[in-house]
């Protein structure tokens, strides 16, 4: 009875774990306003579907270790006989209950480096989702960063669009009071007002650019009901001429690119499981010691034994060559995508810095554009307050719209940067 009620107990404690709801994610705080590329960063969701996908993975990689190392562990079976027997008429022992309990010890001592290459192959491939892991990190990190970028560059193209529509709005207004006055035909009119509503459409697609990009960005960062309201837009230096060069740039990516390193940590996985491949069927030598209780003790049992244990397969049903042409396919499949991914990388280094160039002319261009256009809004606001020349309008949307570019080309060549850091595997060293 007293057996039963602890078993009861057990099952009603067991059944209440299982009833417990799981625990949640711990809540996240709330974004700052205005929100800055730091907190945007700093504030995403810890558990990002790429990251989790990375991290399962590297998790299976270390079951397949644990389960690699088993194979040279000790093992323990505890089995029991009930048996009842008609004993010979020799025997010295006419009981007829031949039951008995044994616990067995057995443990592989060699099996000609099978359960060597295995292990091996299974480290390699934890550290190949090590790799695989950080390369999600810096993955999330870029497309944060991306989208922050996009959500200041709508602002800016926002109010560009704003202060067209605003000029456009007043140009056609006048143009209206000019037609009822007979000083302008009614094409022109409709010249004016067709302007403002091409204007006014575009302002409308800035709007809802705005909103597109904050959906983008609340999704980069795992959180999507979160969309900002505010973002401050982030201060980008433009360092001076790197002196690396290619050449050096090119031995970092080989040295750090962790797309890569995860990519050679599998080839050689590979290669240790060919090997595992070929010696699996092998000779196992094993040592084993059996303690046992008999009811019925005769002349051949014993309660301790111990010896070793030699297997060799004779015949394998053909398993052991499948085995090793499915390893060896695995092997040429990693050399071919580590080559694949070694070409692509390359041309992809190639690219982004030949971009340094480019996006370096394309600043200085911009500064010397930005410079124009506030000393030529300075001179028109003047010359619009002397009443000479009313093209002020236009040049504070000339203006703006210089301001949106030159943002654009100093985010683009933030994100250069970022691509570069990424592919040398330090973009989240100072993170």
């Amino acid at each position: 009875m007293a057996r039963l009620c602890t078993l009861l107990v057990a099952l009603c404690v067991s059944l209440a774990a299982l009833a417990e709801p799981p625990a949640e994610s711990p809540a996240l705080p709330p974004l700052p306003q205005p929100l800055t590329l730091t907190d945007a960063l700093e504030l995403s969701h810890p558990e990002l579907p790429r990251l989790l996908r990375a991290n399962a993975r590297a998790s299976a990689a270390r079951a397949e270790l644990l389960a690699a190392e088993a194979l040279s562990g000790v093992r323990m079976t505890a089995s029991g006989r009930l048996r009842a027997v008609d004993p010979s008429y020799v025997s010295l022992n006419s009981s007829n209950n031949d039951s008995s309990a044994t616990l067995s010890l057995r443990k592989r001592l060699y099996d000609f480096g099978y359960s060597e290459s295995l292990e091996a192959s299974a480290g390699l491939a934890v550290d190949a989702g090590a790799w695989d892991v950080l390369q999600a990190r810096q993955e999330a990190r870029l497309a944060i960063t991306r989208a922050y970028f996009d959500v200041v560059l709508s602002d800016l193209q926002f109010a560009r669009d704003n202060e067209a529509m605003s000029i456009a709005f007043i140009n056609a207004d006048r143009a209206g009071d000019r037609n009822e006055l007979g000083q302008l035909s009614d094409i022109d009119l409709l010249e004016a007002e067709a302007e403002y509503q091409e204007v006014r459409r575009q302002r409308f697609a800035s709007q809802n650019l705005q909103l597109l990009t904050r959906s983008r960005l609340a999704v980069a960062m795992g959180r999507p009901d979160d969309l900002v309201s505010e973002v401050v837009t982030p201060r980008v230096e433009l360092p001076e001429e790197d002196p690396q060069d290619f050449a050096a740039f090119w031995a970092e990516v080989l040295q750090g690119n962790p797309e890569l390193l995860a990519l050679q940590a599998q080839r050689t996985a590979a290669r240790e499981k060919l090997e595992a491949a070929r010696a699996a069927q092998g000779p196992v030598l094993s040592a084993e010691l059996d303690a046992s209780v008999y009811n019925r003790m005769t002349s051949s049992t014993h309660p301790i034994a111990a010896g070793l244990v030699l297997e060799i397969p004779i015949l394998t049903g053909g398993s052991r060559d499948a085995g090793i042409a499915r390893a060896q396919a695995a092997v040429s499949e990693a050399d071919a995508a580590l080559q694949e991914t070694r070409l692509r990388l390359r041309q992809q280094a190639t690219e982004l810095w030949a971009m340094r160039s480019t996006l370096r002319a394309d600043l200085q261009a911009f500064r010397v554009m930005e410079q124009y256009r506030d000393l030529y809004l300075d001179r028109s606001r003047a010359l619009y307050e002397l009443e000479v020349k009313a093209d002020l309008g236009d040049a504070m949307t000339q203006t703006t719209a210089v301001r949106l570019r030159l943002a654009g080309a100093l985010f683009d060549w933030a994100m250069n940067e970022a691509r570069l850091q990424a592919l040398s595997g330090k973009l989240l060293e100072d993170s």
